[in-house]
């Protein structure tokens, strides 16, 4: 088809200069067009194959996906959480893969056997929350939870809670993430502002690094909570934004008080 198409395209620039107004402009033009056309045919029938090779490959693993549910549930059924966790992730790769189900409740599933199997420290999830939650807050002279604010992007990030003390603002975090394998860091340049004072930078992390090293999140819809300590803020502040540049954290107008 691409070898008829680039003759018609040949033939229509051979016999276009002889019209009497024609000019090169239209003639490049219409070749550009033309062969525009081609390409979007190709890219269509290219995309078309690529639809074509997955759904067969949707259909070759459906079995596969449906044996590793089931060994999971078996596994899980008898309390043996490790080969249970090992299938239940197995299933997990398929459907990301090809989507015969909710990714959600697999990537939840995988969650709980972290505990389960005593392998919480692998699972950056939720279930880390005792690394970035402080048993005692007192120290602080505001904490707020659930704080207010305006977020400028979209993002799948939310702030958990705030806290205000004379040597450092405490910012906890929750992401959720998006897809297979995820990298998630900060970078050493992101900032808070308060509306009574400066820019104040960041000094610490808990339960993230600093870019470009990553933490992976391995399964869509698994949380990663983590905390950002800043330079502290004026004890006039009332709220402040959080910045990290060129990236989706934008947040404004983050209630302190």
């Amino acid at each position: 088809m691409k070898k008829n198409l680039m003759i018609l395209a040949l033939g229509l620039a051979a016999v276009m200069p002889a019209k009497a107004q024609w000019n090169s402009w239209n003639t490049s033009s219409t070749i550009s067009g033309v062969f525009g056309a081609i390409n979007h045919s190709i890219e269509s029938a290219e995309r078309k194959k690529a639809m074509e090779i997955q759904a067969q490959e949707k259909a070759q693993y459906e079995q596969s996906f449906k044996d590793a549910m089931q060994s999971a549930k078996d596994y899980e059924g008898g309390e043996y959480w490790e080969d249970a966790l090992a299938k239940y992730e197995e299933a997990a790769r398929l459907n990301c893969n090809y989507g015969y189900t909710d990714q959600l409740q697999i990537s939840r599933k995988i969650s709980e056997l972290y505990v389960k199997a005593g392998r919480t420290e692998e699972g950056p999830s939720i279930l880390n929350n005792d690394k970035v939650t402080l048993a005692d807050y007192s120290k602080y002279r505001y904490v707020r939870e659930n704080p207010v604010y305006v977020n400028k992007k979209t993002t799948n990030t939310k702030i958990l809670r705030v806290c205000c003390s004379d040597t450092e603002t405490r910012l906890e975090l929750e992401v959720v993430a998006g897809g297979v394998n995820g990298g998630w860091n900060v970078k050493g340049q992101a900032y808070i502002k308060g509306n009574k004072g400066g820019k104040k930078q960041l000094v610490g992390v808990e339960n993230i690094v600093m870019a470009p090293a990553s933490i992976k999140i391995p399964w869509p819809g698994q949380k990663l909570r983590f905390a950002l300590i800043f330079e502290p803020l004026p004890e006039e502040a009332k709220e402040f934004d959080f910045i990290e540049p060129s990236t989706f954290w934008q947040f404004k107008d983050i209630k302190c008080k």
